[in-house]
Formats: structure tokens, sequence, C-alpha cells
């Protein structure tokens, strides 16, 4: 008996002791797969804040979603105007380089005139000739920009200077205008007398506030001398923004010069030419037969333009041929005026000298037919007889007043001997 009870007692210990030994492998187990327990007390807190926070983060979105919008707009508006900067600045830096290095003209006309372009196909390109007009400025001189507002016709006019000297080839010229019908003809009455008769005979006229430089030489100066007058006082026009058909007296109107214009350079002007080779331009060859081989040299000649008409435009360039020529003028009491102006308009840049960078037109000859192309050609050509032109400028004759008269006789009244009394030249 005592035998039975041992061994039953041996087998309830050994089930006893497995036992823990499972409990404790299934507790190391769980541990290692379950740091936290089976049952974690903080993850039902932490879902219930994170709810929460979503609940917030949701309510919150929709309340500024109108901002939000209003921001990237904002943010992309000034990402623009920060491009647009930074471009405008790139632009300002390369224009002053320009400036300051002194080089490359064409390159700042450009970038000043505007935008650069590419070259096109071969035969299509051309280069700027027409230069801008200046801004008027009516304060230069308040009282002349009131009377060409009431005398210009779309901003353009007739200037003629004049003293008593010259009064009775005034007449004769005012009468030609008067026929032709031509409203924008301005007088600058460079003496009392020449306004009086202006003012009385229905003639707009301007005269000049007092100037001792200019009165001195206005009032008794001769025909060259009042000539060369013009160049100081055709700026004001320029400046005011009108373009300026400077004539002198001895022309006589038989159309409307205005209707013959180009208007695409800064000076188109009469030429004292007298073919197509004189007037507009010829290779001249000289020969010196000591160079042998190389004895031809070839010359580039055109006759000068007349400074007695020309239509000069309201350019910079134009005002500047203005005022080189006045300042010549001034410096150079004995030069010829036409002289000096067709320097300054022709001769080119070199060492020492800046050129001046002006588009030029040469009139028609024919049109614009000064007096050696009328009485050494013209009145022998039947053909040419019949032509009409537009001005005759007796520029190339001393005994003016009588010639104009025999123009107006032999082209408004018709009397076709009326021009062969004249020899070619003068006597």
């Amino acid at each position: 008996m005592a035998g039975r009870r041992d061994k039953t007692q041996s087998s309830r210990g050994s089930r006893i002791a497995l036992a823990i030994v499972i409990g404790v492998l299934l507790g190391c187990v769980i541990a290692f797969f379950f740091p936290h327990g089976l049952i974690n007390p903080t993850a039902s807190v932490q879902n219930r804040r994170i709810g929460k926070s979503n609940l917030q983060i949701d309510s919150l979105s929709c309340e500024s979603s109108e901002r939000s919008k209003m921001l990237k707009s904002e943010v992309v508006s000034l990402s623009e105007k920060n491009s647009e900067l930074k471009k405008q600045v790139r632009d300002l830096t390369d224009k002053l380089q320009l400036a300051e290095q002194g080089k490359d003209n064409a390159q700042k006309q450009f970038l000043v005139l505007g935008q650069q372009h590419k070259a096109g196909p071969f035969g299509t390109v051309k280069a700027l000739r027409t230069n801008p007009t200046v801004v008027p400025d009516d304060s230069v001189n308040p009282r002349l920009a009131k009377i060409l507002e009431k005398v210009a016709v779309q901003k353009e006019i007739i200037v003629v200077l004049a003293n008593s000297n010259v009064k009775e080839m005034l007449e004769v010229q005012v009468s030609s205008i008067k026929r032709v019908g031509i409203p924008n003809y301005l007088v600058i009455a460079l003496d009392d007398h020449i306004e009086e008769f202006c003012k009385s005979n229905d003639v707009p006229v301007y005269k000049r506030d007092p100037d001792a430089g200019i009165d001195a030489v206005g009032r008794t100066g001769g025909n060259h001398a009042v000539s060369g007058l013009k160049f100081r006082i055709l700026r004001e026009f320029l400046q005011l923004g009108y373009s300026v058909l400077l004539s002198d007296v001895d022309i006589i109107y038989l159309q409307n010069p205005f209707n013959h214009l180009y208007r695409d350079s800064d000076v188109e002007s009469m030429t004292d030419g007298h073919n197509n080779m004189t007037a507009y331009g010829y290779n001249d060859v000289f020969d010196e037969p000591a160079m042998g081989w190389a004895r031809y040299a070839h010359t580039m000649r055109i006759w000068v333009y007349n400074s007695g008409f020309f239509f000069i435009r309201p350019t910079i360039p134009s005002i500047e041929l203005l005022d080189r020529v006045a300042d010549r003028l001034a410096r150079q009491p004995n030069s010829w005026d036409q002289a000096v102006f067709n320097e300054e308009l022709f001769f080119p840049s070199h060492p020492g000298y800046d050129g001046l960078h002006a588009a030029k037109r040469t009139m028609d000859f024919y049109m614009f037919m000064n007096s050696k192309v009328l009485f050494k050609t013209v009145r022998k050509d039947a053909k040419l007889k019949k032509l009409k032109p537009v001005i005759v400028h007796v520029n190339y004759h001393p005994d003016k007043l009588r010639r104009m008269k025999a123009v107006v006789e032999f082209y408004v009244n018709g009397k076709q001997d009326a021009l062969d009394p004249y020899p070619d030249g003068s006597e």
C-alpha cells in the first residue's frame, strides 16, 4: 500500500512540474512577442487623441482653404513681378555698360529705340533711316507756339526770313504763294517794315523778341548774312515739334511743295546739281600717271545741297545739324553758310572729328529746279519746257528779281519767250 501511494504522489509532482515549465515557457513567448502586454491601456487613449486631432485639422483646413488660395495667388504674382524686375535690371545693366564703354553706337540705338531683331532673308533687310521726332516743348517759345498752332498744317510750315533789302522779291514770292493757295506759310520779319508789309497784306508774320546779335544782322545784313541767321532761328521751330520747309525769298512757287515730299529723312534738300550725275552723285576717276599701274583713283562726287531750300524734320540729328552750323558760323564769320551746311551734313567721322549721323534725301532737280537747270537746259528742250516744276529757285543768277518775274510770265502767264532775253549764266 505504501508503495502505491508513493507512485501516485510522484506522478502528481511530475505533472505539476511540467505545468510550471509550460507556463514559464508560455510567459516567455508572450513577453517576447507582446512586450506591452496583450492589452495596451495607452492605445485607446492615443486613438482618442488622434481622432480629436483629425477633427481639429479638418475644421482648420475648411476654415483656411480660401486663405491658402489667396496666399498661393499672391506668391505667383510676386514671383512674376520678381522675374520682370530681374529682366529690367539686366536690361538696364546692359545699357549702362554700353554707355560707359562708349562703344557700339548701333547697339545703343537699338536698345533705346526698341527690341533687337534678327536679319531677314537676302534682299529683304532695310536699315533704320527715319529718326523719331522730339517731344514738343512749348515752353521754349510760347508766343511762337501759338502762332504755329494757327498757321501750320499737320505740324509743317514754310518759313522765310526777310528784311527790307529783299522786300520786292518777297512781294513776288508772296503773290506766288497766294496763287497756289499754300496756307502754311510764315515770314520771319527781321525789321519793322517787313512786319508792317506782311500785316497789311494778310501774310502770317512773326517778329522775334529783341536779340542784339540777330537784330543787327537782320536789319542791315545782305543775302548771305541773313541766310546764316536761319540756323539759329529754326532751332525753336524744331523744339516746338514742327517740320520746317526753309525757303529763301528768291523762289517762285508753282505747286504746293508739301504734296511732293517723302518725309523719310532728317533733311530733304534741293540740289545745286544740274543733271543726274551732279545732283545724285557719280564716280569721278582721278588720273595720276606717275603712279603707273595704280594711276587711276576712284572718287565719289556730288554737288552741294542748297541751303536756301530744304525740308527739315524735328529730330535730334536735325537739331544737332543746326547747332553745328550755327556754332561754326559764329566762330568763323567769313564762312559761307551753304558750304558749312554741306560739310557738316556729309563729312564722315574720322580721327579727331565725329561726323553727323543724319539721314538725307536729294530732291528731284526737275521738280525743285534751280535757275541753272532752267536757263541752261529746260528752256532749250521742247519736252522739258512742258514740265511744270514745284518751285524755281533763282540761285545761280544775281539779277534775281528780273528773272523771278520772267519765271512767272513763262509758267503762270504762258509767255513762251519770257525767258529768251536772259543768258545761260550771269552777265
